[in-house]
């Protein structure tokens, strides 16, 4: 980019917003700041598109009353937006996390409304919306992420009707019935309409997000296009769609191919003393992943006589989550009630049924730990996509290993090899552990190698490129073009560029 001749501030063709920057913040002892690459497989699909597009990354640093200026890392314009205790508190852990994210995930637990909340989710969503603003340049590519900040997209069109604006939904969106429970349902409809494209994983979101739109607004709905009009500006068509989120699935399989990843995979299985089947769960700690009911089924095996301890182990990795919200600690207090409850009834001195592990581990143990299990345990009651599933197909070029997965998570969609369950039904979830166990070699290699084709071929940049590529189609009367990521491709954005002040 071009050094600007005044104090404006720099414009960038493509800008994503999202909640957290794709970075993260340590305090050194001096008080100074470090910043590290987060490893997230977001930041994996779109670093080669901001790379080569004068790209920016708008996001919160992670930490209380941070205020930070832009800087660059790794070939990234960072934007931090700084949020304060109270924001983190209203914004986030309440009105982000304690109303939507329950209420998305079919109220699996109550949802509480507090209009302090929601006016905090408000000014905050406008925080970053200015932010997003003052970066982009004339016509550029604006993606939103996710549903802490569906307000953005309209505030953006608002403030920048130049932008060409595409929103995408991590999380469930609910049906019509569910969402109508939130007291500012039409609001963040309307704040989502604000984009081109609005994204979600699977075709049932996409259907709820268009069932609210008619019955919260006037716009003509024809799946997948919306017709809205604002106040003031031209009517647009917005593309409401699945685009089934993936992994940087090569690079799981080039860590598994690591002889000391290898290595440490079978200390894994030698530590737990060499039993025929290792079972594993992966999960943040938060109640929509069924943990309760996978362990619930695990228990009664033994409680049956039909597992054995020494002949059959549970690895649970369970990433602390939110742990300031109310009920997400009493939900660790039950887990760690339940596991206690299961060790102490079925361990012996040298074999304990269940290896809990409260706690995060880097990228390279877990592909161990994928390696080391026979069976991965997949129960979500309610998941947009569940990319656990996936790391664990990529990972298994030996093309054997058994996915347990449920019916209710995003994922069931493609990966239909997997032992689907339905985990409300503890007898059927028992049946499946029971069926992965005894599954014959023959059978597993034909499963996995279907899912595997699947998970290859599908990966995060194909994903980001058919997002993209949506997005370009409505930009035939803007003054840039986005040509997307290719899957085996250098990548190319084509821009007519305006060159900066």
């Amino acid at each position: 980019m071009e050094a600007h001749k005044d104090s404006s501030p720099p414009e960038y063709d493509f800008v994503v917003v999202s909640n957290r920057l794709p970075v993260d913040c340590t305090v050194e002892a001096d008080g100074s700041l470090t910043w590290k690459r987060s490893p997230g497989g977001l930041v994996t699909a779109l670093e080669p598109v901001m790379r080569a597009a004068d790209g920016a990354w708008v996001g919160w640093a992670g930490r209380p009353d941070l205020e930070v200026a832009p800087f660059q890392q790794d070939g990234i314009q960072i934007v931090p937006v700084p949020l304060s205790s109270q924001d983190i508190e209203e914004y986030y852990e309440g009105f982000s996390n304690d109303t939507l994210w329950p209420l998305y995930h079919d109220v699996i637990a109550t949802p509480a409304y507090h209009r302090e909340w929601w006016d905090d989710y408000v000014a905050v969503n406008q925080r970053f919306a200015d932010a997003a603003a003052a970066i982009s340049a004339d016509g550029a590519v604006v993606w939103v992420q996710d549903y802490q900040l569906q307000l953005v997209p309209r505030m953006l069109r608002e403030k920048r009707p130049d932008l060409t604006i595409g929103f995408f939904n991590h999380i469930p969106f609910p049906p019509y019935g569910i969402f109508a429970q939130l007291p500012w349902r039409t609001q963040i409809i309307e704040g989502m309409l604000g984009a081109d494209v609005v994204g979600f994983q699977r075709s049932s979101d996409a259907s709820n997000f268009s069932s609210a739109v008619r019955r919260l607004t006037n716009h003509p709905t024809k799946n997948p296009a919306i017709e809205v009009t604002l106040d003031g500006q031209p009517t647009r068509r917005v593309v409401a769609k699945a685009f089934p989120i993936s992994i940087d699935s090569r690079s799981f399989e080039e860590m598994a191919r690591d002889p000391a990843i290898q290595q440490r995979a079978r200390e894994i299985r030698k530590g737990l003393g060499n039993p025929k089947t290792v079972m594993l769960g992966v999960d943040r700690l938060d109640y929509t992943k069924g943990i309760r009911h996978r362990l619930k089924a695990y228990g009664e095996l033994f409680r049956d006589g039909a597992i054995e301890v020494g002949d059959v182990a549970l690895i649970q990795v369970a990433n602390p989550s939110r742990e300031r919200v109310e009920a997400y600690i009493k939900l660790r207090d039950e887990i760690e009630l339940t596991v206690g409850r299961i060790n102490g009834e079925y361990s012996t001195f040298s074999h304990s049924p269940v290896n809990y592990l409260h706690q995060g581990f880097p990228r390279e143990e877990m592909v161990a730990l994928y390696l080391a299990a026979d069976v991965l345990l997949v129960t979500a009651l309610r998941d947009g996509m569940n990319l656990v599933a996936k790391e664990y197909v990529a990972t298994r070029f030996d093309n054997d290993g058994v996915l347990i997965l449920s019916e209710f998570a995003g994922a069931s969609e493609e990966l239909r090899k997997a032992i689907l369950i339905n985990p409300h039904d503890i007898d059927g979830l028992k049946e499946a552990i029971m069926r992965a166990i005894n599954m014959p070699k023959v059978e597993r290699t034909t499963r996995m190698r279907s899912m595997r084709k699947r998970v290859l071929e599908h990966d995060v940049a194909r994903w980001s490129n058919a997002f993209l590529k949506n997005l370009a189609a409505t930009r035939s009367d803007r003054h840039r073009r986005i040509a997307p990521l290719g899957m085996a491709e250098e990548v190319e954005w084509t821009v007519e560029r305006k060159r900066v002040r």
